[in-house]
């Protein structure tokens, strides 16, 4: 019997959408970016949640996937630039996991564009207003995420 991914189909343009979106952020750059664009009144999307990590390289891949089976629409990971990290070389393991992260997204049948990976500075609340927005589009762009609803069927189920 083959299944079909309902994660598009299923998704009603004509009604209002608003994703969920959670972001991680280290707390010596993108936090800090992040506090810069809030005091500085730069408009973004309220569709975000952030969670603050004292490090990207410290986020558990599995923070991810359960971010995303608990019904989350998006997730943003986001880090010092390289050469940057007060951890020496925290954002280069982040990014290495990063990269296995998507690889089995894509495994399982998950759009890989729900799962952002970003750089942003301390100075940069600009550029996270900016990454928030984009993504938050990307986010409604691709519908809810159903995935993982109950009675969803996936691409990978080829029972």
């Amino acid at each position: 019997m083959k299944h079909e991914s309902n994660e598009r189909t299923s998704f009603d343009k004509s009604k209002s959408f608003e994703p969920k979106i959670v972001a991680f952020l280290c707390n010596w750059c993108s936090y800090a970016g992040a506090d810069l664009a809030g005091v500085s009144r730069f408009q973004y999307p309220a569709n975000i949640r952030i969670i603050k990590v004292p490090c990207s390289g410290r986020i558990n891949p599995l923070y991810i996937v359960k971010a995303l089976y608990n019904g989350v629409d998006g997730v943003l990971v986001s880090g010092c630039h390289p050469g940057d990290c007060h951890y020496i070389s925290g954002n280069y393991f982040a990014r290495r996991k990063f990269a296995l992260v998507k690889k089995f997204l894509e495994y399982v049948g998950i759009e890989s564009e729900r799962v952002q990976f970003s750089w942003v500075s301390a100075a940069e609340g600009v550029r996270f207003a900016q990454i928030i927005d984009k993504l938050t589009n990307e986010i409604r762009k691709l519908g809810p995420l159903t995935y993982f609803r109950k009675g969803s069927t996936c691409k990978g189920d080829q029972t």
